[in-house]
């Protein structure tokens, strides 16, 4: 393959940590997107030799993310990809009436109007560029399809993730933008630690819930990452195969 040129964003850990590292090995040159400059470093060094750039990014600050798209385009060229990952649970366990406002604008900024600032500044690259086109990819989350008890700001910008999709996924039809989006449930990151020891279910009791392993995931990305931009890959769910989600748990 050409090597192509992709962002992604939440880079510093978890599954956008292992998305980058997935396409950096397979010849991808890519800007690893965070808040934190030093996970970034550390990202690009599980890589020796790869294309690597790392850009510190707040996706909620419009700024940022234009200065992010400026060094991408500065430093290769061109976006092929986006990775859209960014994002936050927000503080656990807080039942919808004990939610500080500012801890739903919180998670609002990051999960939703992140991923529509980054995808805006994707679509205006990859509308311009020569070639025209490109991929965004949203990380939805199976919490984009039902939600957990007590997570009603990471539920509802999932949800309206899902919208964003299909109308970039529309709007980008002319310009050989391609938007699609991978829903994932339990992969092993820092983020679901809690899972393997005891989540809250839905009937009230704490159960241990299975996992499965990051790469799976980050081979997933790379497939939608790597089609054609004739196919798309529009909504795909990638979960721990005995976690409770379908049926009744």
């Amino acid at each position: 393959m050409q090597s192509k040129i992709a962002v992604v964003t939440g880079a510093g850990s978890g599954i956008g940590r292992a998305v980058a590292v997935e396409l950096l090995r397979a010849g991808w040159s890519v800007a690893l997107a965070g808040r934190r400059p030093g996970t970034l470093e550390e990202t690009a060094a599980l890589v020796p030799g790869g294309a690597s750039l790392a850009v510190r990014t707040d996706v909620s600050q419009p700024e940022d993310v234009a200065a992010l798209f400026a060094a991408a385009v500065g430093r290769f060229g061109r976006v092929d990809l986006l990775f859209n990952n960014a994002g936050t649970f927000g503080p656990g366990g807080v039942p919808v009436e004990e939610l500080p406002y500012d801890a739903w604008r919180h998670v609002v900024d990051t999960n939703l109007n992140g991923a529509f600032l980054c995808a805006q500044a994707a679509y205006r690259q990859m509308k311009e560029q020569d070639p025209q086109g490109g991929r965004i990819i949203n990380n939805g989350s199976i919490s984009a399809h039902t939600p957990r008890p007590h997570s009603v700001a990471y539920t509802a910008t999932k949800h309206a993730l899902t919208g964003l999709t299909k109308s970039l996924s529309l709007d980008g039809r002319a310009y050989d933008i391609a938007v699609g989006q991978i829903d994932i449930g339990n992969a092993a990151t820092d983020m679901t630690a809690r899972m393997q020891t005891g989540a809250l279910q839905a009937n009230g009791e704490i159960a241990a819930e299975p996992v499965m392993d990051v790469a799976d995931v980050a081979r997933t990305v790379r497939h939608m990452a790597e089609l054609p931009l004739e196919a798309n890959v529009q909504f795909a769910t990638v979960l721990a195969t005995a976690m409770p989600y379908v049926g009744r748990g």
